[in-house]
């Protein structure tokens, strides 16, 4: 196999190989197989949901209007311009063909 310097030193390293470049036999013990996990039970999974539910720091009514105006101004300003980029390339176009 043949391998730079960055690559042997980096296998070096991860003890995947000796120091002469030769492979060292892997004496890796099988693992055991997972035990199943077991289920939540629907009533102790809506309990942890209420719980991580409390968690959430919600915004006030205060913040999310300032975020919904926001928002609408944003979309307001993005459609017009595009639809001016879009007048215009249609434009451009037209001339172009006309010409």
């Amino acid at each position: 196999m043949a391998m730079n310097r960055e690559q042997k030193r980096l296998l070096q390293k991860q003890g995947a190989i000796d120091a002469d470049g030769s492979p060292k036999a892997s004496r890796r013990a099988p693992t055991p197989p997972r035990p199943k996990e077991q289920r939540t039970k629907p009533r102790q999974f809506l309990r942890e949901v209420r719980a991580e539910m409390r968690k959430v720091n919600w915004p006030t009514r205060a913040e999310t209007t300032n975020y919904s105006i926001i928002v609408f101004i944003t979309i307001v300003v993005l459609t017009a311009l595009i639809a001016v980029v879009d007048l215009g390339l249609a434009r451009a176009v037209l001339w172009v063909y006309d010409a």
